[in-house]
């Protein structure tokens, strides 16, 4: 196993507090801290060029894990940005912005920023493994298998959320459950795709023989299953949509499943 470069990584830590607290006192300036779900991708971005201008590896492996950190941050953001476009703060921010009141501008940042910043560092380390160890100096199956597992995620992530846009940007679906396309075979393609994506960049990061750092895309995973994600969004959906309860005794939650018998969601 090729020792990881930790004074890259340590070093990466005042680059990424820097840029969180930027996008903190932007948030301030426009009271909405829900920006920081639109910079959470550029900020992977952020720490793998400060890791690719840091070291030196195996080139043909770092213009793939740059392009595909790249691709997938500014695309995610892009989306974020244009589903946010004239909206409101998102409802998880506005009640954590009345529970604190007065001293929510100062919680905001270890609550928000700080803290993601902090899990966005922790989660980069197959990024830095993939940009920075030198051998094997040619492509490894984990090199493939996360190349394989990055695409289908990424165009399940991409398709699942277009898909989403432009139902909700019908005025007639306000209220309903979209269970067409993607979403008739788990609740949340998005989150799935996001989930195979990063465990490509697990899989690649596995050349440097450090498979220890799979506990990124597992992380990632948990995250997006009982933190921030499922767990989260469906009990604001239940409560804002009567037909979501067929929805959930019909459809997987997270891995994609045939439909089971039962009336659909959008009856």
């Amino acid at each position: 196993m090729t020792p990881l470069p930790w004074e890259i990584f340590v070093s990466a830590a005042p680059v990424v507090l820097v840029f969180i607290t930027a996008v903190w006192i932007l948030s301030l300036l426009i009271q909405d801290a829900s920006i920081m779900d639109i910079f959470w991708g550029p900020g992977f971005v952020i720490a793998a060029t400060w890791y690719l201008l840091s070291s030196e590896g195996y080139e043909p492996r770092r213009v793939l894990i740059i392009s595909l950190v790249m691709i997938w941050g500014f695309r995610l953001a892009g989306y974020l940005l244009l589903r946010s476009r004239g909206k409101p703060e998102d409802p998880r921010y506005q009640t954590w912005r009345l529970q604190a009141g007065q001293s929510w501008w100062w919680q905001s940042y270890l609550k928000v920023f700080l803290l993601q910043g902090l899990i966005l560092w922790v989660l980069s380390l197959p990024l830095l493994a993939a940009l920075a160890v030198k051998e094997p100096a040619y492509f490894t199956w984990t090199d493939g298998l996360g190349a394989l597992f990055w695409v289908i995620g990424f165009v399940v992530e991409a398709a699942g959320d277009w898909q989403l846009y432009r139902f909700k940007r019908e005025p007639e679906n306000k209220g309903r459950v979209l269970d067409t396309g993607l979403w008739a075979y788990t609740r949340h393609p998005n989150y799935f795709g996001e989930a195979l994506l990063w465990w490509g960049y697990g899989f690649i990061s596995l050349s440097s023989g450090a498979y220890w750092l799979l506990f990124s895309p597992l992380l990632m995973t948990v995250l997006l299953l009982r933190v921030s994600g499922v767990t989260m969004l469906e009990r604001r959906l239940r409560s804002e949509k009567p037909e979501y309860e067929t929805y959930i005794r019909t459809t997987n939650a997270f891995f994609p499943r045939v439909r089971k018998r039962g009336r659909r969601g959008r009856s």
